[in-house]
């Protein structure tokens, strides 16, 4: 490749060639994951410079690899040899807030707080909270299918994307889906782009459907003894009828590291944590937190208690935000290793998965702490080892795998909204079966004939 060739046809400045700058662009923040050497970096100022880049790669037979902000815990980002390195991150305009329509139009780069941010001033918001809300983008948790700690009640990234604005491998600049709140003319083209992890296109502009302000809400917390009697207690509660607004669950162990990391008045010694939020108008919310409590109780809650007090609300999503960083901490003090999953199952088998979590745990010399969204069974336990000691090391993954194939065999999924990237391509053989397969590598090899866009990731 000639970069000159390619800086032609790009912005000024947009293309980079220093080694040492495309090396720090050359993973995410996932364990275990390859990333090869990039040929250059492009930093696209504009769309026109993502058509020119999948013009030029197409021409030239070159793979490309989009980035946003590289905040990803399965490799989906990592360079391969040869690759340019697309990064949208600075395409990072609001281009349209329609509070009639409630919908916003946002380029890729946009930081999903600062659209929160922005949306509030007008009554408005946007749902969808992964633990990284103030550092990920807009753009990152589309090809994601991110989630978080509102899923529960609100959904995914999914069901608020309207339409994608989308460069095609080729160059070709399209628009798929719709911007109305209803519209099936022909196939859903854009939600086969949603969670593609960069496979199929760029995506360059998505119009979001939007929510008016969500109320304040009331927060509980239920204190237990053991993870099991917290997972009976969310298959209970949310088979009640209950609807809360967040439904997030923390181990014993994280509960610990969290009180290491700041001063979050959370009680030491608990077997595990449930936070509970309703936002029900009037009396409902404490009506829906009064029969968490009952529910709580009767599977042998230490105790429960809640507040409609907002500064305490705001520590205790705190806390769970927390957890990242507090973990991260941790791991560094036993030698850097910190291997997160992410497995979905169903809620009625929390328990269960809970019970054998704990079995899978006690048996390893690793350790294993576990927080997630319990209110729609996406869990993200935690292997922590030695990073420098290769027998912890064999014995994380060996974990991480048992881990992933009880998901598998409880009903649930190897990934709820971090993604296959390289980390999990081999277990996504796993899950689907053969006709999915097969249906899978035939659409991509229809969008991506050239298997040019993040070649060897999710598909392999």
């Amino acid at each position: 490749m000639n970069p000159d060739d390619l800086s032609a046809r790009l912005s000024p400045g947009a293309l980079v060639t220093d080694a040492d700058v495309i090396a720090a662009h050359a993973a995410d923040k996932a364990l275990f994951c390859p990333a090869g050497t990039a040929s250059a970096l492009v930093r696209a100022r504009s769309v026109d410079d993502v058509v020119s880049v999948m013009r030029f790669a197409t021409e030239h037979r070159i793979p490309v690899v989009t980035q946003g902000a590289r905040t990803g815990l399965s490799g989906a980002a990592n360079a391969v040899d040869g690759c340019l390195l697309l990064n949208v991150a600075g395409l990072n305009r609001i281009l349209d807030i329609d509070p009639v329509n409630q919908t916003c139009t946002v380029e890729p780069g946009v930081i999903n707080q600062d659209l929160k941010s922005a949306l509030a001033e007008h009554g408005l918001s946007y749902p969808p909270d992964p633990g990284s809300v103030a550092i990920s983008t807009i753009g990152g948790n589309v090809a994601t299918n991110a989630g978080g700690m509102c899923c529960v009640k609100y959904g995914v990234t999914k069901d608020y994307v309207r339409s994608l604005t989308v460069v095609l491998p080729d160059g070709t600049l399209t628009r798929l889906g719709r911007t109305t709140a209803k519209g099936v003319a022909g196939l859903d083209m854009a939600s086969l782009f949603i969670g593609s992890e960069g496979t199929l296109g760029v995506i360059v502009e998505i119009t979001l459907g939007l929510k008016p302000l969500l109320s304040p809400p009331i927060t509980g917390v239920g204190i237990f003894p053991s993870m099991a009697a917290a997972g009976h207690t969310v298959t209970e509660f949310m088979s009640s009828g209950a609807a809360p607004s967040l439904l997030e669950l923390i181990d014993g162990p994280t509960v610990g590291m969290l009180n290491a990391y700041g001063d979050f008045g959370l009680p030491d010694g608990a077997g595990a944590l449930l936070l509970v939020q309703s936002d029900a108008p009037g009396a409902g919310g404490v009506a829906e937190l009064e029969a968490f409590k009952t529910i709580a109780e009767a599977q042998g809650a230490d105790e429960v208690f809640f507040s409609d007090d907002p500064a305490d609300s705001e520590m205790l999503v705190a806390a769970r935000r927390a957890v990242s960083p507090a973990m991260e901490k941790y791991a560094n003090s036993l030698g850097g290793g910190e291997l997160i999953d992410d497995v979905c199952i169903p809620r009625s088998r929390l328990g269960e998965f809970f019970e054998s979590l704990a079995a899978i745990d006690a048996e390893a010399g690793v350790e294993v702490a576990t927080a997630g969204h319990a209110g729609d069974g996406n869990m993200h336990p935690s292997v922590l080892f030695d990073a420098s000691d290769e027998a912890q090391v064999a014995e994380a993954r060996e974990v991480f795998a048992s881990i992933m194939q009880l998901g598998l065999d409880l009903g649930g999924t190897i990934t709820g909204e971090h993604g296959v990237g390289y980390l999990k391509r081999d277990w996504l053989v796993r899950e689907l079966d053969e006709g999915a397969r097969l249906l899978q590598v035939s659409l991509k090899e229809a969008v991506d004939p050239l298997g040019i866009l993040n070649p060897g990731k999710m598909l392999g």
